[in-house]
């Protein structure tokens, strides 16, 4: 259990030092939750959203899955979308997933998963309908490749939920975006599938 008592520990550092650099800063974050940004990403712990785009708690709305999947079927996700979108009025939704994605990997292998399976089947899906360019390559651009072929069917996707749609319908401004990471450099890469109801 010492291990556990490290994030404690950690934890207690974190918040002193947060109120030695702005002694305001958790009673500004208890009043309210205004984030302009909804990341969708993927549950890889080498994917830290807040850090690699810099933004403070209570700066950006997160959700978190396996290969950063957006399906009609996934009620948690849409949820998130919903309350990001009709109650918080993010302006912005950033799909990102990242290169080397263990979720990616699995979905191009021939492996048996169980439960898992049936979540990866949606980029095996993706898989499919690139398969004559993703047969082309070697197993790591393939698998490269298949993560920004990821990113960006789950932009359309989120673009097909209601509540995207309806805040479109209704004149809000929102924009999806889709977006990579990229472990070996810590660098952000536009993948240039934004889209916005113009």
């Amino acid at each position: 259990m010492k291990e556990l008592e490290r994030l404690f520990a950690n934890n207690l550092a974190w918040a002193q030092e947060m109120r030695e650099e702005d002694p305001d800063f958790f009673s500004r974050l208890v009043q309210q939750q205004a984030p302009e940004y909804l990341w969708i990403g993927c549950s890889d712990s080498r994917v830290p959203s807040n850090q690699i785009v810099r933004l403070l708690p209570g700066e950006i709305f997160v959700h978190r899955n396996i290969a950063n999947v957006v399906v009609h079927s996934d009620f948690n996700c849409l949820s998130v979308i919903e309350f990001a979108v009709d109650v918080l009025k993010v302006k912005h939704i950033i799909v990102c997933g990242h290169y080397g994605c263990a979720g990616v990997k699995a979905a191009l292998g021939p492996e048996k998963h169980r439960l898992m399976d049936n979540w990866l089947r949606h980029i095996r899906d993706v898989a499919r309908m690139h398969s004559e360019a993703l047969d082309a390559l070697e197993d790591v651009q393939k698998c490269n490749l298949l993560c920004e072929l990821n990113v960006m069917q789950q932009v359309r996707n989120v673009c097909q939920t209601s509540p995207v749609q309806k805040a479109w319908g209704s004149g809000q401004e929102l924009y999806v975006h889709g977006w990579i990471y990229d472990i070996h450099d810590g660098q952000l890469r536009d993948l240039n599938v934004s889209s916005c109801d113009d």
